[in-house]
């Protein structure tokens, strides 16, 4: 991942109702949940999910399958991974005296 990219991630994760929706969506596991549960679990006004849950997409954080009538959100995992790699890097490399637990 480059500069950018984990920053469109951290943008969009940065918006309150975004946030609980993707917090929610990993509370869930790697089945994810549908979009009319989650929008009744975090009380989202339906025209506000649609544009949230779209940033996420867009974001690679979620993906949206289709199950008849039913859409359902599932978390990217690999991709919220590679953020907190990216984020861990480069941790306490230049002081090497120090170890993190």
């Amino acid at each position: 991942m480059d500069v950018d990219d984990v920053a469109k991630v951290l943008k969009d994760l940065g918006h309150p109702h975004r946030l609980r929706i993707f917090k929610r969506l990993t509370r869930s596991g790697f089945d994810g949940l549908p979009v009319g549960v989650l929008r009744e679990d975090l009380d989202i006004p339906h025209s506000s999910m649609t544009h949230h849950v779209a940033a996420l997409v867009s974001a690679g954080l979620i993906e949206q399958v289709r199950e008849g009538r039913i859409l359902r959100c599932v978390p990217k995992y690999g991709r919220l991974w590679d953020v907190i790699a990216f984020l861990q890097s480069e941790c306490c490399v230049e002081d090497r005296s120090r170890q993190i637990d």
